[in-house]
């Protein structure tokens, strides 16, 4: 549920073409070459960002689960975990548990919903403003 979403679907998660630069890039890492993909290199930049999107990714859905286990303790981490890595892909499975889950903890997962679906990088990177260059003549 985590990973699985294509680009420019509606999907929720990370992509899978994330998951796949990130794979190459670990693959041409361990063996010290270049990191290709279909005859063409992958650049730097988008290694780093596939990382970065993946962990922040990974912090939305540790954070949403540490927060819905102090919310509804009488629930195992695992129910809790399911739920927010489902609310994260926007897969739509549940345990069952979603409709007893206190109001704060609805709106949580409402929250891990909105970020899944619009990605943890664009949510981090709404709040950082650039300075538009000036063209130079």
């Amino acid at each position: 549920m985590f990973i699985g979403a294509s680009p420019g679907s509606t999907g929720g998660g990370i992509k899978t073409s994330t998951f796949f630069v990130m794979l190459n890039a670990t693959k041409s890492a361990a063996t010290n070459q270049h990191c290709t993909a279909f005859y063409r290199e992958i650049p730097g930049d988008v290694i780093y960002k596939a990382f970065i999107i993946s962990f922040l990714s990974a912090i939305v859905v540790c954070l949403g689960t540490f927060f819905m286990c102090v919310l509804e303790p009488e629930y195992s981490f695992n129910q809790l975990l399911f739920e927010t890595t489902s609310a994260f892909g926007t897969v739509g499975l549940s345990t069952g548990i979603t409709p007893d889950l206190r109001d704060i903890s609805k709106l949580l997962l409402v929250l891990i919903m909105f970020i899944g679906r619009l990605g943890a990088m664009t949510i981090v990177t709404m709040w950082s403003f650039k300075q538009p260059k000036s063209a130079v003549f």
